[in-house]
């Protein structure tokens, strides 16, 4: 036989008949017995027969098992799964529940996003809404932050809204040269719009030069602000490809980014 049962959290209180305390009860060794309730059916046939021919009477079950002089084992239950005797019980049960199916029903949504950008002449480099000083910038309509694009399209594909090209085409005379932070802070209103917050950001710049570590913490603060999320919640990381490929020969760089969304009202 085995009973689900947790420790007695509450001080006990032994009263005498006009309730006034008597003494205190140790807790230790005295456990709160739940349901479910386990026996061999054999057993628990001849307990209750046992039981009627003796006109005898107990709380559950595991009671006259015991009566009868067999063991039972204690097996960890949860305080989750208390009794419903009062009317609070149930109102205390129905608010578990309501949370319980609360967290069920939240959404998240994955995105990721990846750009690339050639090294050209003339230009300035822009990465994350930083001005970098280096001897070459980024080809491109906007000013070519190819960090702050990947990072709007990882936010716009976990909205399922497409890319960036499809809100803001190269094609369009109002975008050429435009700041993509200012891209970024759309994309994030068009995401909000939809029910959607920013639960994280993750990107990697890859990159042979400049090094950015000294300007990743503006990165972190400009793209922080630009989502109206708190800065620790956006990571910026930069790497090299070790000299191979069209990083590593200086022929341009590379961003890719994870975006978490959650649906507004979801519990976090």
């Amino acid at each position: 036989a085995a009973v689900t049962a947790v420790p007695v959290a509450d001080t006990l209180k032994k009263s005498d008949e006009r309730q006034y305390v008597q003494k205190t009860v140790s807790r230790e060794r005295l456990y709160q017995i739940q349901t479910p309730q386990a026996f061999s059916k054999s057993l628990l046939d001849e307990a209750l027969e046992w039981a009627e021919a003796k006109g005898l009477d107990a709380t559950d079950e595991a009671g006259l098992v015991e009566s009868m002089g067999h063991k039972v084992r204690l097996v960890e239950g949860s305080v989750t799964n208390f009794k419903i005797t009062r009317a609070e019980d149930l109102e205390m049960a129905a608010a578990l529940l309501e949370k319980r199916k609360s967290a069920m029903s939240q959404e998240f949504r994955i995105g990721e996003g990846y750009d690339v950008h050639a090294f050209v002449p003339g230009r300035d480099l822009i990465l994350g809404g930083v001005k970098v000083p280096f001897e070459q910038g980024l080809q491109g309509h906007s000013d070519a932050d190819a960090l702050l694009h990947a990072i709007c399209d990882a936010m716009l594909g976990a909205a399922a809204e497409g890319d960036l090209g499809k809100h803001f085409p190269d094609t369009d005379p109002q975008f050429k040269g435009v700041s993509s932070r200012v891209l970024l802070a759309e994309v994030a209103r068009r995401v909000q719009n939809k029910g959607f917050t920013v639960a994280n950001v993750d990107a990697t710049v890859v990159c042979q030069r400049p090094k950015l570590a000294p300007h990743i913490p503006e990165m972190r603060e400009i793209i922080a602000a630009a989502l109206g999320v708190p800065v620790d919640r956006v990571s910026v990381k930069a790497t090299t490809e070790e000299g191979l490929g069209f990083t590593g020969t200086m022929q341009g760089l590379a961003a890719r980014a994870v975006v978490l969304l959650q649906k507004r009202g979801s519990p976090p």
